[in-house]
């Protein structure tokens, strides 16, 4: 999952001018129950959603049973496969699954990424505060959060406030880890309260029902599935809890922008370690299946390739 890929990408070809064109919002009423979904761990409710895909279904049991038994407990949180008690084995797992999805690239690519992500996206992050402040406002009270594609960080800012906040911070990029923790510190939030993963948003290797909030700014863009990632967040999901997301999206249909989109996206995929600038995201969110979608769209005049980004929480 490659952090705020797209935004180094575009910023490297025009300079970030923090003008915004328009920005409008909706809310989308709870699906009927047939669209919902239950993952709540141990509990009596009814089975989760089975998602057409590629001609036929797809249900996440049988890999919730693999990570269940390849986890272990912690102490104030479960942080399966990582912990001390995790076996070699279920490690190896693992890290095949995180291949399969976002396979190994060379450490100077990681290495050179993620200095671009701390260095270049500096006018980007000053640019889109207020609509963060607007979406880590919602974690008020959340005890444990984890975030997927976590990055250098630059979200740290705005929920380190709470001291008792647990994060775990997720990227398959491992050399995110050293700038995460930099920025975890800069930002206050102590030490013994963070924790890196090196994983991948479509195999989360939590326990169900296991987090107050999932924190996903740029993500979706990047990962190898996004509906299976979709369905990971909703998994991990205490009942209730919130799944705060921040991403790009495609231009409308029949535009010149989308045709250029179609057109660099392969391109696009290469340089920016597999974000894609076509994807439709915010449908994607809109038909997760969660209990209530707060949806705003926000445009920006200075990014020609991804000028449209939705923002907000969905509840599970």
């Amino acid at each position: 999952m490659a952090v705020h890929a797209v935004v180094a990408f575009s910023s490297a070809i025009l300079p970030i001018n923090p003008r915004i064109t328009s920005c409008s919002s909706r809310i989308i009423a709870s699906p009927t129950p047939s669209q919902s979904s239950s993952e709540s761990a141990g509990s009596s409710a009814a089975e989760p959603r089975k998602t057409l895909i590629n001609g036929g279904f797809c249900c996440c049991c049988g890999r919730r049973r693999f990570l269940e038994s390849a986890t272990a407990a912690s102490a104030a949180i479960q942080f399966p496969l990582r912990s001390s008690r995790a076996s070699s084995d279920s490690t190896s797992d693992y890290e095949a699954i995180v291949n399969k999805f976002h396979p190994s690239r060379p450490k100077w690519y990681e290495e050179l990424y993620a200095q671009v992500m701390d260095k270049g996206m500096k006018s980007y992050e000053a640019e889109i505060a207020g609509y963060k402040l607007q979406i880590f406002d919602e974690l008020k009270g959340a005890k444990e959060v984890v975030e997927i594609g976590v990055g250098t960080g630059p979200n740290f800012k705005y929920y380190a406030r709470n001291s008792d906040l647990r994060v775990i911070g997720m990227d398959p990029n491992k050399v995110m880890e050293r700038y995460a923790r930099e920025a975890a510190e800069k930002a206050g939030l102590l030490p013994e309260n963070f924790q890196f993963l090196q994983g991948v948003g479509e195999a989360i290797p939590l326990k169900d029902a296991s987090v107050d909030a999932v924190i996903g700014t740029l993500v979706l863009c990047s990962v190898g599935d996004v509906d299976r990632t979709l369905k990971e967040v909703k998994r991990v999901l205490k009942p209730g809890g919130l799944y705060c997301f921040l991403e790009h999206v495609a231009a409308k249909e029949g535009t010149i922008l989308r045709l250029l989109q179609n057109a660099l996206n392969p391109l696009q995929k290469l340089v920016a370690d597999g974000c894609h600038l076509n994807r439709e995201t915010g449908k994607d969110i809109l038909e997760a299946g969660f209990s209530d979608v707060r949806l705003s769209s926000a445009f920006f005049t200075s990014l020609p390739l991804v000028n449209s980004q939705v923002y907000g929480t969905a509840s599970k």
